[in-house]
């Protein structure tokens, strides 16, 4: 697939937050969250004009590019020239995660296996890995209301989100968000590693749960863990990896 490249026609901040977001694209499809075309990871461009960018619908996550990325408005209408359509509907979440949050920059929704799987358990994710008491401090819940395809939705959506960084959508998948790519993607390497330890230990007999007394203390132990760089420790390392994948991402 051969797009034109769109660095010389855009602002270098806004090449850069394309460059991030497709990156995140062909990481979330390396290793193996990607739901064929369906999902989406959505940046807001800085400014005051509350546009968007996200993928063009009907590309697989591994196909795309820093300019086959689409910018869009807060309803999703095409605000740049593309032969691919985008998805409206699928927006819906990312909009009103963007609308209700002036601090965040990046959302980033999956449906794997392992996250549609907790979702669906009543206990939700539980305290039984070191990735989890990461994960629990900053965790919320959304109840499924069916396909969220109902702006009436959106609401009970923000409000059950509030101030968290995860959120698991019953019967549905995750949900991260940060704000920045790179947050907003090692949340989520976080939280599907969580649950995926947990549908593994769940097959192999009685849990240990891990000490209350224990999460009390993770916000200071996060920071200590990632020498105060936040996901900025291992996003430089992701970006290497990619590129010796295949770094035409970057075009």
């Amino acid at each position: 697939m051969n797009v034109p490249s769109l660095k010389d026609q855009v602002s270098p901040e806004e090449w850069r937050a394309r460059v991030d977001l497709a990156a995140a694209y062909r990481l979330v499809a390396l290793y193996g969250w990607s739901d064929l075309v369906f999902t989406h990871i959505s940046v807001r461009i800085r400014g005051p004009e509350h546009h968007f960018l996200i993928n063009p619908y009907g590309l697989m996550f591994d196909e795309i590019t820093a300019s086959s990325l689409i910018k869009v408005d807060q309803q999703c209408h095409k605000l740049s020239d593309s032969p691919f359509p985008v998805n409206p509907a699928g927006f819906t979440i990312h909009s009103c995660i963007h609308a209700g949050r002036a601090d965040v920059g990046c959302v980033l929704h999956t449906h794997s296996r392992a996250g549609v799987a907790v979702s669906a358990q009543k206990c939700g994710l539980l305290p039984i890995s070191q990735q989890s008491t990461f994960v629990l401090p900053q965790l919320a819940y959304h109840d499924y209301e069916g396909v969220a395809l109902r702006a009436e939705e959106q609401p009970r959506l923000q409000a059950d989100l509030g101030d968290k960084t995860f959120l698991i959508l019953r019967n549905h998948g995750l949900a991260t968000i940060g704000a920045t790519v790179s947050d907003a993607f090692l949340a989520m390497y976080t939280l599907e590693s969580a649950c995926a330890i947990q549908i593994s230990a769940q097959a192999g007999g009685e849990l240990i749960f891990i000490d209350a007394k224990i999460m009390e203390t993770m916000p200071a132990v996060i920071a200590m863990v990632t020498k105060g760089q936040g996901a900025g420790i291992a996003w430089p390392a992701l970006l290497r990896k990619l590129d010796r994948v295949d770094p035409s991402y970057r075009s």
